[in-house]
């Protein structure tokens, strides 16, 4: 018989990225009692890297009580690359606050995590956000999110869904836009209890759990996190888990914990419906199904997209290797990645030899993260150049990954962008002014043609555009288009740069080392300011001699360098560079330090194998 339980509801929160989702949540606890600790914000951005940025990059899950009704929310990520997260998130729950904001609308993860939702037929409540922006369009925003969900649902009865119109930075709402009387968010915490139905299970159906997330504990070990779908399970259940190959692993539950807030609750026993966090057992990954060992039976696992992006990590090949980090074998690294494919669905691993390894993802922007957070654990890496997976269709041809691409900018530079963009194989789609003096472009360019562009962007709308893009899907392959046109300017001798070597040079390009910086045989020290490589010394110093004369003294005056970061670095290789990373500091050196071998290979007119 199928029944649900009224006392739960689960929902996730999606929108693109930087529209409100984290500042939502927080104003949701502080309204249901569970008030931030000294006015700490952005609780559920718990991460470093999150609260530096700013960004959400893990799903996580929290709970409040409204009315006698628990509550599981789970805080998504907005930015594409993390797409993986937000496909986890939503087999845990029945309904999503879809949030937009009142200024720049539905944007293209908007439409991402919209069709996820309406596919696996969830309920939606409508929440445009940050009504209180000087140039807030909210009624017209509405109507845009209208046209996208007939557009995703072909169903005229999602016209119906709740809407409410929020500033979540103050912790209000109301169904009414610019509602005087509107004080707090209880209008859509009822709404939620009222429009998002309750879990329903099967009481003929014995315990079943799916596993959607993945956590550790270094007192309980690996936990299990994941939605109850038929039964309930108390603590020293014997239980089993079915793996990937259908094979079942026997565990017995040594602790159930549930949500209470941002963080777990002991709980003895629970219920279908329930989000929970089980310890017991070692041996589990994202999409196992845990049941009980009298009544096996799988639940459909978690499909998510595949991967579009790949890129390698090896250990560090440079001479310093070993100075700055405690992690440098491969070892170390091939066991760290497949750490991090076991609670990452969205990404693959695979060994291209002992000493290198082939990670794939959504983007670049997902592996700079994974290089990011590995970096300061103590590792030392270098990794390559992101990559295109590119697949073939039934009928054999050759078929690539394509965004649609959204540009914001100042009507003065939108020429310069599409220029840019037309000799990346984009294809302008759209095109409006909304008159404030800026422009809005809508294009579908091949994934490969973003790699590396986005820093270009910014220096030519001179820091005032917003580029947004999400994966529409493989079309046949665009045909090739020029790498960078610069070369990069390498170091041909191992030492420390010198003010006076790096003065003399500067006419060859823009550099990416100040004086001090150690240098060695293979680094990219700068990106030469025409076409090809070029050779030069760095390290070398003024002769020292007893004539003196005018103009032969004078000061020594470098133009200020702005050093890359890792995702500019990834961004600037090319095919033949590595990014060298480690704890205090990121290099590009190429994959064949030695000068002569380069040399060998290009004159015979040969590709080595690292390049290949």
């Amino acid at each position: 018989m199928i029944k649900s339980n009224e006392k739960i509801r689960n929902i996730a929160i999606i929108a693109h990225v930087d529209h409100g989702k984290t500042t939502l949540v927080d104003a949701l606890f502080k309204q249901s009692g569970i008030a931030s600790k000294d006015g700490q914000d952005r609780i559920m951005d718990s991460g470093a890297i999150e609260r530096e940025r700013g960004i959400t990059i893990n799903a996580k899950n929290c709970a409040i009580n409204w009315k006698g009704v628990k509550v599981n929310i789970i805080d998504t990520p907005g930015h594409a690359d993390f797409g993986g997260e937000v496909e986890r998130g939503l087999s845990m729950v029945d309904g999503v606050i879809l949030l937009c904001d009142a200024a720049e609308g539905p944007l293209p993860q908007t439409r991402f995590v919209l069709q996820k939702a309406l596919e696996k037929k969830l309920a939606v409540i409508v929440v445009i956000n940050k009504i209180d922006r000087q140039d807030a369009r909210a009624e017209e925003v509405l109507n845009e999110v209208y046209d996208l969900l007939l557009e995703l649902g072909d169903d005229e009865a999602l016209l119906e869904v709740p809407v409410f119109y929020a500033n979540g930075r103050e912790g209000i709402c109301s169904r009414v836009l610019n509602d005087p009387d509107a004080k707090n968010l209880h209008p859509l915490l009822d709404a939620v209890i009222e429009s998002i139905p309750a879990p329903v299970y099967d009481t003929d159906e014995p315990f079943q759990m799916l596993v959607s997330d993945l956590s550790y504990s270094d007192y309980l070990g690996r936990l299990a996190v994941g939605k109850i779908i038929n039964g309930s399970a108390s603590v020293n259940d014997s239980l089993v888990c079915i793996n990937e190959k259908g094979d079942h692993i026997p565990l017995r539950v040594t602790r159930l914990q549930v949500y209470d807030g941002p963080k777990f609750a002991e709980a003895t026993d629970v219920q279908s419906g329930d989000i929970v966090v089980l310890s017991g057992i070692e041996d589990v990954s994202i999409g196992d199904t845990i049941c009980n060992k009298n009544h096996v039976k799988a639940l459909p696992r978690i499909h998510v997209d595949q991967p579009t992006v790949s890129m390698l990590f090896s250990k560090n090949i440079s001479p310093l290797a070993g100075k700055e980090g405690t992690q440098v074998t491969g070892a170390k690294i091939w066991e760290r990645l497949k750490r991090e494919a076991l609670r990452n669905v969205s990404i693959a691993i695979e060994k291209a030899d002992n000493e290198s390894f082939i990670v794939k993802g959504r983007g670049e922007f997902q592996m700079a993260i994974i290089v990011e957070q590995m970096r300061r654990e103590g590792f030392e890496l270098c990794v390559g150049r992101p990559k295109i997976i590119f697949r073939t269709d039934e009928n054999g041809r050759k078929t690539e990954p394509v965004e649609e691409l959204l540009i914001d900018c100042p009507e003065e530079y939108s020429g310069t962008v599409m220029e840019k963009l037309a000799k990346r194989k984009a294809l302008l789609e759209n095109m409006n002014y909304p008159g404030n003096g800026r422009v809005k472009i809508q294009f579908s360019i091949p994934a490969r043609g973003l790699i590396g562009y986005r820093d270009e962007f910014l220096t030519d709308t001179h820091g005032y555009g917003i580029m947004n893009s999400s994966l529409r899907g493989y079309e046949l392959y665009k045909g090739d288009f020029p790498d960078r046109s610069s070369g990069s300017l390498i170091c041909d001798r191992a030492g420390e740069a010198v003010a006076y070597g790096l003065w003399e040079l500067e006419d060859r390009g823009r550099f990416f080392i100040v004086p001090g910086d150690p240098v060695y045989e293979g680094e990219v020290v700068g990106e030469r300011n025409r076409e090809g490589d070029l050779l030069l010394n760095p390290t070398r110093t003024k002769k020292l001699t007893n004539l003196r004369a005018s103009g032969h003294d004078d000061a020594v005056t470098l133009t200020p360098v702005k050093k890359l970061t890792l995702e500019q670095a990834i961004g600037f290789i090319k095919d033949d560079e590595l990014v060298e990373v480690t704890p205090s500091a990121v290099r590009i050196c190429k994959k064949i330090l030695d000068s002569q071998k380069r040399r060998i290979f290009e004159n015979r007119g040969e590709i080595p194998d690292c390049l290949k």
